[in-house]
């Protein structure tokens, strides 16, 4: 099952850009604060989609020209 997820009204945060070096894509993101931490889950993404991670509803987004 996917995690690709299409924007809609409902969505509250604006998407975290990512790179192709950014991949695998997983959130908690490396930078997260330790306390802010959740289980490590790895989100499939395709260029110029957008991911939602199921565990904190964190968006990220991959331009379809990413370097």
């Amino acid at each position: 099952m996917s995690q690709a997820h299409h924007g809609t009204a409902q969505d509250h945060q604006q998407p975290r850009s990512i790179r192709a070096e950014d991949l695998p894509l997983h959130c908690p993101p490396d930078d997260a604060e330790l306390w802010n931490q959740h289980p490590r889950v790895y989100l499939p993404i395709t260029p110029g989609e957008t991911a939602l991670c199921p565990y904190c509803g964190n968006r990220f987004f991959l331009p379809k020209d990413a370097p």
